[in-house]
């Protein structure tokens, strides 16, 4: 190795993986559950190493010249139209630029440690002339080049340089490279099949990308081989199909059948299904003779989109066998220890969709992180139809990982070994300090954007140059053929067998019936929702465990300095309240469903901005030592009960990939309540691409069940259109509720108004209590957080009790309603507050406090009460074209068989005005419309 200039075998001490990046104080020097300091690591250069670099300060100098310009030389393109940057102007580069002359001897005593050509000894560097081609072969190579210079820490540019600088004496044995051979040859002939009998069909194939191949067959050696039990992957659609084929055990038989217009799934199973590009595999694999569990996460075609929902399920899968901060050990462990994520990247997406800036701004933040990710970007270098230099301003597609100064590699994709040797090292890399590593892997696309697309109307000259050029296997079987390694004959008889085997199953596609992919393993025991029917389930507790728990809420230790406001409001208010078992507030109704759920033993996340304190600092779950800084949460301190834990993920932010990431940990395991609370409600609309394509249709497309809460604060309280409406309308259409039948649980996702405190704890615990998993939109309040009418007593919690999807109105007597008021939420108080003011002892307040499914049966049994009612009106406080106005309208007409008047805003453009004196001339008018009409 380049001992006394490239790298030295610094000194370090610590645990492997422990932080190279900067200490959080993070309010917690103990750490809570999810999150605990690591051991700081300890590296100094070896004094040898300081000792030769000083004595020779313009060889060193102008080694680290080649680690941080190097790669600019680098012909690592295999498709390059342009000219390679210009020596001339990478004057670093020159030796004369430093005062060293060509012939100037060096020392460099055990220079490289690759075995010379020769003798088979160590080559010795006797001249600046030898030492610059030495330094030339390494970094400005054909097969690969690095870029990290620009890493902060020490030790890891050292360790970088060292192994990079030693990539080369890791050859692949004549067995591993007919192995990765024959992947290569398998993923042509998949193409080619397809191609044959598909011809019409967008398959997106892997063409020209087909060394994608090596870096998963040597991720997954390196993987067993570290005793990784589980790798979670997320990757577009580009080579997925023929990657499955080859390597993961998904049958051809499944996508042929997809192909003859059949769903993926058995003929019973009621799923719309999706294309062959999103397929999803969850394998038990066998390498080195060693298990591993491999799973790919399903994507949509919103690019990128799937890559926080792998760091998601990475981090759940990790809670479960409690890697890293949530292990019970006393010695901190980092994450990563079994299980590891794996990104696959498009290069003009990567460059271009922002989600992607959100989650590497994740990937070290407490209560986010998962250990480092492996990134491997496929660079085609031609986005759609753009070529890379119209698609992005920097250099390389690569570069946003230098915002969290995450090493890169480039590497041709031309060379199969090259990538396999990458991959070991940044494997390596991922394991000894468990930070993200990007391989950008340079390759091109044979065909268009899809296989019936021209790619040569906007992009000829590069087309000219694939359209005449061999295949990466091609070559690669060339080469082996040469080197007498694999002759043409065995490579031929390869895609000769594999042909023949798609060909069978291509015949047995009519009739192969898929295998159960949902419902396994952690979510045995659960099943679909019924569709024509709403369920009912008890989740009401005796209310001395109850109070038991939301004393034990406020709980902190003797020594712990308590904010004084919160002391008196919060703490001893709570306290006050639970023991006179009435005005029970929204918050501590919470506590008392998380902490019940946590007591029967299932671990609770809330997700969001500061959601330890809540966006109105209404929750406080988490106390702050206002001398120490220290954090404490009372509720994992619980004693007795089967040990469940809550987690406060203080998000970065975003709600993109936050929504998606805690949407990847709620499909992962069921028993976890997983909740994301957007600081106001319309935030979501950030998260719209999760939202669509994942959370409300993932359970129809592909059987994947969730029981995802998201608290949208919602209420018109005269902060302009902003932080005003978390856009129910846009929720209630993408719902499969029917207008014209009587909705039942199966309906894709819940939408509940909760109006009390008691209601809101029900639906909580319902979402863990019920034999299915919905994903479930909470319309959650702001003025109702304090409201003294919107409190709830401990009856209202007793066993027997439940969520209500109809809250009827007992405040009246039935035979002198002339008029029915429906509504849902806040807005609730309001028209009782109005009613009263006008004594309107003859109109009924009916609140929906589930939208959807819409509760046809409810309803009906608390209308039926009111035989002399001769109006219906539908009230609400936002604009007649927002709100659930045109939701439940058609439902109410065509199922309770009456017509419904509207009474609120009229339309809008935007959810509410900014000017204070039309608010309140608004508010006023919405609550009296309904009684005038």
């Amino acid at each position: 190795m380049l001992r006394h200039f490239v790298s030295s075998e610094g000194k370090f001490a610590g645990l492997v993986g422990t932080q190279t990046r900067p200490h959080r104080s993070y309010h917690s020097k103990k750490g809570v559950w999810g999150y605990r300091p690591v051991a700081k690591r300890v590296f100094e250069v070896a004094e040898e190493a300081k000792l030769a670099r000083n004595s020779q300060g313009n060889v060193y100098r102008w080694v680290e010249a080649f680690r941080q310009h190097g790669h600019k030389l680098a012909a690592v393109n295999p498709i390059s139209i342009k000219e390679p940057n210009s020596e001339s102007e990478l004057q670093e580069l020159n030796p004369a630029f430093y005062g060293l002359q060509t012939q100037q001897a060096v020392r460099t005593a055990n220079l490289l440690s690759a075995p010379a050509a020769s003798s088979g000894g160590s080559q010795n560097v006797q001249n600046v002339a030898q030492l610059e081609q030495l330094l030339r072969d390494i970094y400005c190579g054909s097969a690969a080049s690095a870029e990290f210079a620009y890493i902060e820490d020490t030790e890891e540019r050292e360790w970088l340089a060292r192994n990079f600088e030693t990539l080369n004496e890791h050859q692949l044995q004549s067995t591993e490279r007919c192995e990765i051979a024959e992947l290569l040859i398998k993923s042509q002939a998949w193409d080619n099949f397809m191609a044959l009998k598909f011809p019409t069909v967008k398959r997106y194939s892997g063409e020209g990308a087909e060394s994608m191949l090596a870096f998963f067959w040597q991720l997954l050696r390196d993987s067993v081989q570290a005793n990784i039990e589980h790798v979670v992957l997320a990757m577009p659609h580009r080579g997925r199909t023929s990657l499955q084929a080859a390597m993961f055990n998904m049958r051809p038989a499944k996508v042929f059948r997809k192909l003859s217009g059949t769903s993926e799934f058995a003929d019973n199973i009621e799923a719309m299904s999706d294309v062959i590009t999103h397929f999803h595999v969850s394998e038990q694999l066998q390498v080195l003779g060693k298990s591993i569990n491999f799973s790919m996460i399903r994507n949509p075609s919103h690019l990128e989109a799937a890559n926080p929902v792998a760091m998601g399920k990475t981090r759940s899968k990790q809670q479960t066998r409690g890697e890293g901060a949530f292990d019970n050990a006393a010695t901190a462990q980092p994450f990563g220890q079994h299980v590891v994520n794996v990104i696959l990247h498009g290069d003009a997406a990567f460059a271009g969709q922002g989600i992607n800036q959100e989650c590497l701004n994740m990937a070290y933040v407490p209560h986010f992180e998962v250990g480092g990710s492996v990134h491997l970007i496929v660079n085609n270098q031609v986005g759609f139809t753009t070529p890379a230099d119209r698609g992005r301003s920097s250099a390389y597609s690569s570069d946003l990982a230098k915002s969290i100064q995450a090493p890169v590699f480039h590497v041709n994709g031309d060379d199969p070994e090259a990538v396999a040797r990458i991959t070991n090292l940044a494997f390596r890399y991922q394991r000894e300090f468990r930070k993200d590593i990007f391989i950008d892997m340079n390759c091109f696309r044979r065909w268009g954007h899809n296989e019936v697309d021209d790619p040569t109307f906007t992009n000829p000259l590069i087309y000219k140059i694939i359209h005449q050029r061999q295949s990466v296997p091609d070559l690669y079987a060339d080469k082996l053929a040469t080197e007498g390694v694999l002759s043409k004959d065995e490579a031929k008889q390869l895609r000769e067998k594999y042909m023949a085997h798609l060909g069978e199953e291509l015949a047995l596609a009519p009739t192969y019936v898929p295998p159960p992919s949902f419902f396994e393993k952690q979510w045995a025991g659960l099943t679909s929702a019924p569709a024509n029917e709403l369920t009912y389930w008890d989740t009401g507790l005796d209310y001395g465990l109850l109070h038991w728990i939301g004393q034990q809420s406020v709980a902190y230790p003797e020594d712990f300095s308590v904010h004084p406001h919160l002391l008196k409001t919060h703490i001893q208010g709570r306290l006050k309240k639970l023991e006179a078992g009435n005005k029970i507030d929204w918050a501590t109704a919470e506590a008392l469903a998380i902490g019940s759920l946590m007591y029967q033993g299932h671990n609770v996340r809330i997700s969001g901005e500061d959601v330890g304190r809540g966006t109105f600092s209404h929750r406080h779950a988490m106390l702050v030592d206002q001398k120490t800084n220290e954090m404490y949460i009372p509720l994992n301190h619980i004693e007795g009960g089967n040990g469940g834990k809550l987690e406060l993920a203080h998000s970065i932010l975003s709600e993109e990939a936050v929504l998606a990431f805690e949407y990847g940990m709620a499909i992962d395991n069921p028993q976890n309540l997983i909740i994301w609370e957007a600081q106001f409600g319309d935030f979501a609309n950030g998260a719209q691409i999760i939202i669509d394509t994942f959370i409300v249709s993932g359970e129809t497309k592909w059987m994947d069940s969730n029981a995802l809460v998201m608290l949208l604060p919602h209420g018109y309280d005269g902060v302009a259109s902003e932080h005003s409406s978390c856009r129910i309308e846009r929720f209630l259409q993408l719902c499969d509720s029917k207008e014209t039948s009587p909705d039942g649980d199966g309906v894709n996702v819940h939408v509940v108004n909760p109006t009390t405190p008691a209601q809101y704890y029900h639906v909580l615990r319902r979402q863990l209590a019920r034999n299915f998993r919905k994903p479930l939109v909470v319309i959650a309040p702001k003025t109702l957080l304090r409201l003294s009418a919107a409190t709830s007593t401990h009856e209202d919690f007793q066993p027997g009790s439940m969520f209500h999807n109809v809250l009827g109105d007992n405040t009246v007597q039935p035979e002198q309603v002339r008029k029915v008021i429906l509504c849902s939420g806040k807005h609730y108080y309001n028209l009782v507050e109005e009613r009263q003011k006008r004594e309107a002892h003859d109109t009924a307040i009916v609140r929906l406090e589930s939208l959807c499914p819409f509760p046809v049966q409810e309803l009906q049994a608390q209308l039926a009460q009111y035989g002399n009612v001769q109006s219906f009106i539908w009230s609400q406080e936002e604009h007649r074209n927002m709100g659930a106005w045109t939701f439940v309208r058609p439902r109410f007409e065509n199922l309770i068989g009456q017509q419904l008047k509207y009474c609120g805003r009229s339309e809008a453009p935007t959810p509410a005005t900014g000017i204070g004196k039309v608010h309140k001339q608004e508010a006023a008018e919405v609550v009296a419309a309904p009684f005038e009409v």
